[in-house]
Order: C-alpha cells, then structure tokens, then sequence
C-alpha cells in the first residue's frame, strides 16, 4: 500500500523483513517441538536458537538465483548457523511456514484493527450522546420523511458498527490456525503432536484439517468481514458527505486553520475526509472479491492464490487501520449544525405531520382512504404553494369537522416523534446488543 494512506505501525507489520521474521518464529516453534520429542539434541538446539536471525537483502539475494523465497531464506539460516541448520525445516514443506507465519500476521494485524473498531465506537458513542434530543429531519429516498433526532441517526451507526467488529472478531479467531503437516496434509515426515504443540508456542490453534495449505474459506471469511465493515464506513460517509452540501448545511468536517479547500476557490470547506474513505471502501470491498476467489484451488494446493495475498494481506488490513483511524479524527472533530437542522426540518412547510394526521382521522372513524386523499390534498397545497401545512389543515372544514382546534395542536408537537429517543440510546449503549 502506498505510504499515503499507511500508518507506520501496520505498514511496518508487513514489511518484507519482518515477513521473514514471523517465518522464523514458526521454524524455531517446530524446532522446539522437535527438541522436547528428543529428536534435535540440547547442544544443536542452543546454536539454532543463537545464531537464527534474519538477513532480508541476503535472502532477496539469493532469491534471485533460486526463484524460490522459502528456499532462499532456508539458505540464509544455513549460512548463519552452520551444521545444527539441517534440522531447521524438518519434515515441513513451504507451506506449513508460509501459512502458519500467515496467520500469526493476520490475527496482529486484526487485532490492531478491532482496537480501532473500539476507538470509533466512542468516538459515534460520544457524537451520539452529546445530541440527545437534536430533532433533525429524517429523509427517505432523499426526501422528507418525518422528524428523528441526530442522537438516533448516529447511534444507528454505532450499532452497525458493533456488528462489524463482532464479525471480525470471528473471522481473526477463525484464522488464529496453523498447520505443520507436510506436503499433502497427512503428516508423512510429521505428527500431529509436533504440530499442535509448534502451534500452541505460537499461541494458534492446529488446523482441523489442512492440505498442503490452510483452506482459504478462511481467508475470505477475514477479507469479506473488513469489506463488509468497509460498506458500513462508506455509508457513515456518504450520509456526512449529503448533510454537508451546502443546501442541506447540517454538519462540516472539521476545517483546520491554514487548510485550503479548492486550488481555485478560496471559499470552499469540501468534505474530503468522508469522500476519501468512499474510496478506500471501494478498495477493501474489491479485494475481498480476491479472496473469495482464492478459495478454488487445484486438488491440495496451487499456486495461483499466492501472488493475490501478497497484494491483499497488507493493502486491505493497512487500509481498514488507516479508514478506521481518519473516521475517528473525523467524528470527533465534526461539527453539528443544530440551527441548519431546525431550519430544513420546516423547510418543508410541516408536511412531515402528514401521518400523524391520518392516523388520528383513522381513529375517528374515518376509511384509511378516504382520510389519506384529505391528508394529500392539505400536504400537496402546503407544499405547492409554499405555505404552513398546520395551518393548511385547521382551514379545511372537512377536517376540522372531525378534529378541535386542541386537538390538532397535539398533533402537530415534534415531540412526539423523540418520545423514545432515552428507550432506543439505551438499547444500543447501555445492552451493546448486536
């Protein structure tokens, strides 16, 4: 992933050496294995566990003559330690390195990632509750549909949010395995007992069955976890990005001092955090296609998924971390507009009451039809020329034959759509239901 849109601290998680490094950690965690089983002696396990180190620019050096990275790195080793090297890698193939060293990768880089899973929970619980009764205009289809309040509009976020984290939370422990069976799976110059307890060093689980790999409906299960997390974050963008057109005007990212909007309008404060992490979304969401179609390989095991999680494995899990951080900075520096907020909740003329007032004439007695086309004809007159739907209907005869003027009153309080904010808030914060 291009430094860009990288924090150091993941992007240093997958650098090249340290790559190499986590190989190493499941080379000695067999190794140790193999000397409890007394098979490599005291004395040659002391110099394995000296002299094992990491040279990357020797590795990519003899890669280029062998074309084969594990190769290359077991040369390395050999290079380093001298003769006790001839039990590195014993019984092992590629793969039991690759995919265990793989998974010790996935579960630190998902755990990085479910903390700032946390981090933007408080971040929308803390938006949340700070607006508690902000009555704002709800919209469907992009129209005005009737009153909720911003404290709801972002704890629906919250709770969306929670599900994605409980998502990959199952999938990084759905990928906390290693296998150590050799060549096909059948543990032919292994056992399963060097596997689990190599495993166990490595604080994994033993795959329950494996081939020459680690199945990848695993994998998938990771990368379709962040890109569904990913369409969650690009929906909590989209609907800042609408509230801060200037027509609407509910909310801004926060505009820093010195910052610049536009190379040729001076006067333009864009929403470039939101619009950025559209983008990123897109991204993780088209890389988790990869995976799924990673999972069909060649009897036990291909090669063809391999140059793909060389792309994948960092990209996606480095852009999640940076998405999920720059949506943090971008909550808790936003700025609500309550007065915006008042002004387009009547800037449709209160036609928002239109169910309101059906149900009531519903309940008089009156058929649902017939009340909807009075309801219809008041709302379409309010709206058609501009004028106070409220007062539209405590004109209309037809109506007011059926509803006093306290009546109507009652009817037309906005509080009645926020009379189980407290009850919903403390469904999602207080339980932290899924």
């Amino acid at each position: 992933m291009i430094e860009r849109y990288s924090r150091p601290e993941m992007a240093a998680l997958w650098s090249q050496e340290n790559r190499y490094r986590a190989w190493l950690r499941v080379e000695l965690a067999v190794c140790e294995a193999w000397h409890e089983q007394g098979v490599i002696p005291s004395a040659d396990m002391a110099e394995i566990r000296a002299r094992a180190d990491i040279d990357a620019a020797r590795i990519d050096e003899i890669e280029s003559v062998t074309r084969h990275d594990v190769i290359a790195f077991l040369t390395s080793l050999e290079e380093k330690i001298g003769p006790a090297a001839r039990f590195i890698h014993l019984g092992c193939t590629s793969s039991d390195i690759v995919d265990t060293a793989g998974a010790l990768l996935m579960v630190e880089a998902g755990r990085r990632i479910l903390d700032d899973f946390d981090l933007a929970l408080e971040a929308l619980k803390k938006l949340s509750l700070r607006h508690r009764g902000l009555i704002c205009m709800g919209r469907t289809h992009g129209i005005h549909a009737e009153p909720t309040t911003f404290a709801l509009k972002i704890a629906g976020f919250h709770a969306e949010f929670q599900r994605a984290k409980a998502r990959f939370a199952a999938a990084v422990e759905g990928i906390r395995v290693g296998k150590i069976s050799g060549a096909v799976g059948t543990y032919a110059f292994l056992t399963p007992d060097i596997e689990a307890r190599a495993c166990a060093l490595l604080g994994l689980r033993p795959d329950t069955i494996s081939t020459q790999i680690i199945q990848r409906d695993r994998y998938a299960h990771y990368f379709t976890a962040l890109a569904v997390a990913a369409g969650g974050i690009e929906r909590l963008c989209t609907e800042l990005r609408h509230l801060q057109r200037t027509e609407v005007h509910e909310v801004e990212e926060g505009f820093a001092k010195g910052q610049k909007g536009s190379s040729a309008m001076p006067h333009k404060r864009n929403p470039i955090s939101a619009e950025n992490m559209c983008g990123l979304a897109r991204l993780i969401r088209s890389n988790a296609l990869a995976s799924l179609e990673d999972q069909a390989l060649w009897h036990e095991r291909d090669i063809s998924h391999s140059s793909v999680e060389r792309v994948i494995m960092p990209d996606v899990t480095i852009l999640a971390d940076y998405a999920l951080h720059r949506l943090t900075r971008l909550l808790d520096g936003l700025v609500v507009l309550p007065r915006s907020m008042e002004r387009n909740l009547w800037a449709s003329h209160g036609i928002f009451f239109s169910q309101r007032l059906l149900t009531a004439l519903v309940e008089k007695g009156l058929p649902r039809q017939e009340a909807y086309v009075m309801v219809q004809r008041c709302a379409m007159h309010s709206w058609e020329n501009e004028v106070s739907f409220p007062d539209t209907v405590r004109q209309d005869a037809a109506i007011g034959s059926r509803l006093g003027s306290e009546e109507l009153d009652s009817l037309f309080d906005t509080r009645y759509y926020t009379r189980y904010e407290s009850l919903m808030l403390d469904r999602v914060f207080r339980d932290e239901a899924l």
